[in-house]
């Protein structure tokens, strides 16, 4: 039996800002599926694959265990910021 708590968008949203430096996080999902949007400084400089290795990375075995599908936007605050003025 797993000592985890259940897999919810909260769960998940605390284990990405334990695992990242977040400047925002955003987590929608209905227990199967989920969407994050997770703005971070960690992504400057990085491809969209090593971004989201780093995303792998924070969620750790959640992700093979837990998680079975996650959509994600990963983005510096830099993209973040330019795309709240569209």
């Amino acid at each position: 039996m797993h000592d985890t708590p259940p897999v919810n968008p909260d769960s998940i949203r605390a284990s990405l800002v334990a695992g990242l430096p977040c400047d925002a996080v955003e987590v929608r999902g209905d227990g199967h599926h989920f969407e994050a949007l997770i703005v971070s400084r960690a992504f400057e400089g990085q491809s969209r694959v090593r971004r989201h290795q780093l995303v792998y990375a924070a969620l750790g075995d959640r992700m093979r265990d837990e998680i079975h599908a996650l959509s994600m936007r990963t983005l510096t605050p830099d993209e973040w910021r330019a795309g709240q003025g569209q």
